[in-house]
């Protein structure tokens, strides 16, 4: 697109650049006297030519003068139209604020005197004044007011460095000095920045006047921002800036809504704002102008504000939506049924997550406890972690053995765990990424034996992956457990033994949040316990590895197997359970059986060992907490231990007692904790 049919595109098809260079008011295609001689007739207007594709202006009384928008500006500033059409180009691209790439201004003519009509004064700027004086004044009452319809007050008007004026002085393109003076018809106002003024007089037919250098990216309302937010409005005028400020709201303008807004304002705008909003006119041009924007600016997600009015003269921007009587309110309503719109699927997504106290959700059913202390249930991961050797997939084949069953098992079969029993024969799926094919046979023989069944149940489905490789794994994870729920009417449990050879790494962060979040996910989608098996020694009562600390996050429930001092016994440790505290739930053991073959239950560790367990863990716990600080305040330390322990504040309160009382911690004269007697041992 070459620069003309730019700035054609940009100016209504050039009836804005008609609208900026023209003395006095008009409408399309009504007749008013030629502003270029002494026409006693209206003979002129301005008219859409549909096979041209822009307006021109035609003088009925002389043919000589009647030409597009671009001869127009030419003889307003007493151009050649075919040898000065560069320098036109770049009057027109800089007077109404474009930013298109034209040209070097310097190579601009100045124009002539005597080629305009010396009744008016031209609003084309060929270049910027360099004088111009202004006689500030007192805002009267009557000049007050008229601003007030709009809400802005004279704090506002202080605020964003508004002027009432009695006179302005500067010098038109003949070189010759003019000066306007304000009266109670015609008040007159000034914009007043940095080396460069903008006068607005809002009931004279030349309602702008330009003084001093103006910058080249003329931005209003900037300075006045807040530093960050959640919606900043850009809108068509000053005093829609002013107006909207007035009522609450971030805002600003360019010298049009024509105008090019440049991308670095963007860019900075987006990095302090949540919303960007374009609050353009109603009228053609402001429309026409918002959706441009939109355009432009696709990627930042702009939104487009279209206001109720009807698009007349006292009815097309923000300030005259104020001025009706309308409220802060109002327009905070029109913004959330625009965001209503922007996030329609976000809203149905909501409302499909957003509790209906009415009617609660199904209860979360535990499918693996422990007196009476849940810690795998529907809905939920649960996970058991341990080292090489200490009986975690022998664990695993007592939990298998109780869902298999119609019936409860005696907790004492399945190794001191109350297993839920699966009278519905829900699908129970095993999914094991590290034993041999043979080895996971031999122990699907000892789940069946001790579940006291000869063979297989049809719902019962136990899956070798080490021969796949590890995407494929979570792949037939996945689609397996959509089949066997649909074919089953729903799945009881499943296990994943070995859920680190799902990726590719167990410290991979983003790998591990991944995975954890999609076994969640699948957990809650099929209303059903997932068990992850997770092949690491954890470190007192933290996990290992970015894919432990997610299933820290995560789970439920956490179980840890570690040799016992007994080294024929292997011993079950609570680190997390859903409520209260895992360091007071009792500490199981099991070990091997010659005659059965198998691992058996053989009871709790004693309340003394209980306790010397919970004291070692809490003196590990407390040290961690001091070791770079010598002491904490009370408030911080639930906190931390929270942290630490994956607790709730009700459970780290009772921590931070019990420490208190075993001397693990103590105060100092503040009331800050300190290392106790037993942390110095």
């Amino acid at each position: 697109m070459n620069i003309k049919e730019e700035i054609l595109g940009r100016t209504n098809r050039g009836l804005d650049v008609f609208t900026y260079y023209m003395p006095m008011d008009f409408v399309p295609k009504r007749n008013f006297r030629n502003p270029f001689y002494e026409d006693k007739r209206a003979s002129c207007n301005i008219y859409f030519d549909s096979k041209n594709d822009c307006y021109r202006m035609k003088d009925f009384g002389n043919e000589l003068y009647s030409g597009d928008c671009f001869w127009f500006v030419a003889m307003v500033a007493g151009l050649d139209a075919k040898r000065d059409f560069r320098n036109i180009l770049q009057m027109i691209n800089r007077d109404l604020g474009l930013n298109l790439r034209v040209g070097q201004d310097s190579s601009i003519s100045k124009m002539p005197s005597k080629s305009y009509n010396d009744k008016t004064m031209s609003k084309a700027t060929v270049a910027p004044p360099k004088r111009f004086e202004f006689t500030p004044k007192t805002f009267e009452q009557r000049e007050l007011l008229f601003w007030f319809r709009y809400g802005i007050t004279e704090e506002v008007l202080h605020r964003f460095h508004v002027k009432a004026l009695t006179c302005f002085k500067s010098i038109n393109r003949e070189g010759k000095p003019y000066s306007i003076y304000s009266n109670d018809e015609e008040p007159m106002f000034g914009y007043v920045m940095q080396g460069f003024i903008k006068v607005y007089r809002p009931h004279s037919s030349i309602r702008f006047l330009y003084g001093g250098e103006k910058v080249e990216d003329y931005v209003f309302g900037l300075e006045q921002l807040s530093s960050k937010g959640d919606v900043v409005y850009i809108t068509g005028g000053e005093k829609d800036v002013m107006s909207l400020s007035a009522h609450g709201f971030n805002a600003i303008c360019l010298n049009s809504e024509t105008a090019d807004i440049p991308k670095s304002l963007m860019e900075l705008l987006s990095r302090r704002f949540r919303h960007i909003v374009i609050l353009y006119d109603v009228d053609e041009t402001g429309i026409r102008a918002s959706f441009k924007v939109l355009q432009t600016f696709s990627e930042l997600s702009i939104l487009r504000l279209e206001l109720p009015l009807d698009g007349g003269k006292t009815q097309k921007d923000i300030s005259d939506f104020f001025s009706m009587g309308r409220i802060a309110k109002d327009l905070k309503e029109l913004l959330a049924k625009e965001l209503n719109k922007l996030y329609a699927n976000t809203l149905m997504m909501m409302k499909s997550c957003e509790i209906d106290y009415d009617n609660p959700p199904e209860a979360s059913h535990p499918i693996v406890s422990v007196n009476g202390v849940p810690l795998g249930t529907q809905d939920n991961l649960f996970c058991i972690t341990g080292g090489e050797g200490t009986g975690k997939s022998n664990y695993i084949s007592a939990i298998l053995s109780g869902v298999i069953n119609e019936e409860a098992l005696d907790p004492a079969t399945t190794l001191g765990l109350r297993i839920a029993a699966n009278p519905r024969q829900l699908a129970v799926l095993h999914y094991d990424t590290e034993q041999s094919e043979a080895q996971l046979h031999k122990n699907l023989g000892r789940t069946l034996k001790r579940a006291g069944l000869n063979r297989v149940p049809l719902f019962f489905h136990s899956f070798y992956l080490a021969s796949l490789s590890r995407q494929e794994r979570l792949k037939l994870i996945r689609d397996s457990m959509d089949m066997l729920y649909h074919k089953y009417g729903g799945i009881q449990l499943v296990v994943i033994d070995g859920i680190a050879d799902l990726i590719r790494s167990a410290n991979d962060e983003s790998e591990s949040i991944a995975v954890v979040d999609e076994l969640y996910r699948l957990a809650g989608i099929y209303n059903t316990c997932i068990i992850c098996v997770l092949h690491f020694v954890p470190n007192g009562v933290k996990l290992r590895g970015h894919i432990g600390s997610e299933l820290q996050r995560k789970a439920a429930g956490i179980l840890s197997i570690e040799n016992d001092d007994n080294p024929e016994l292997s011993v079950v440790k609570a680190l997390k359970v859903r409520d209260g505290s895992p360091l007071d739930v009792p500490m199981m053991l099991f070990g091997w059986d010659k005659e059965l073959d198998m691992f058996t239950y053989r009871g709790e560790k004693s309340k003394a060992e209980k306790e010397k367990r919970k004291t070692v863990e809490l003196i590990s716990v407390a040290k961690e907490l001091l070791k770079e600080q010598k002491s904490i305040a009370y408030s911080d330390l639930v906190v931390s231990v929270m942290e630490e322990m994956d607790v709730k504040d009700r459970t780290a309160k009772k921590y931070i007692a019990y420490m208190r009382e075993q001397n693990i911690l103590s105060q100092d004269s503040m009331g800050n904790y300190i290392k106790g007697k037993l942390c110095h041992t």
